[in-house]
């Protein structure tokens, strides 16, 4: 189908609108320099892509749990 039809197993278009708002406007970058740029190096230029924080395993997990239990009221 075409891209116009709206189907829902098509990826969604990339947004250019704001993609172009924010590294032209917002970020005041230069045409230039905004086009040598790739969608990932511009997602974390402006904060969209950030590194997960580390969460515990379940060794840990079970650890805390331990040494923080539940109230026993």
């Amino acid at each position: 189908m075409s891209a116009a039809s709206g189907t829902p197993d098509e990826a969604p278009a990339f947004p250019w609108e704001a993609a172009l708002h924010a590294g032209l406007c917002r970020m005041r970058l230069s045409a230039k320099d905004f086009w040598a740029m790739t969608p990932r190096e511009l997602g974390f230029a402006l904060g969209l892509l950030r590194p997960s924080p580390a969460v515990p395993g379940r060794a840990a997990l079970a650890a805390l749990m331990l040494a923080f239990p539940d109230g026993t009221e």
